[in-house]
């Protein structure tokens, strides 16, 4: 039993993990910052803010279609598991 608890903090961890760097790229830099930002780097100039949400909106919807997909499988898996076991 502790093994699939230890897993499911580890995946909490880097779920959050990446959320509060996604947060972290997608927040607007303070103005008059004296600091090197993102605008000024090569790589990032060419980072399409609008663009990133655009293709982001689509993986959570094709995500939360596949959820969805996968959720109605197992229903139907289990309501034919419990039909089994009435019938025997």
């Amino acid at each position: 039993m502790k093994g699939w608890r230890s897993k499911f903090i580890f995946l909490l961890i880097v779920y959050f993990a990446g959320f509060a760097t996604a947060i972290y790229m997608l927040a607007p830099a303070p103005e008059g910052s004296a600091e090197k930002s993102f605008d000024n780097l090569s790589s990032a100039s060419a980072f399409d803010s609008q663009e990133f949400a655009k293709s982001f909106n689509d993986g959570m919807h094709k995500c939360l279609a596949f959820g969805k997909e996968a959720a109605c499988h197992t229903a139907e898996f289990i309501k034919e598991k419990i039909k089994e076991m009435r019938e025997t």
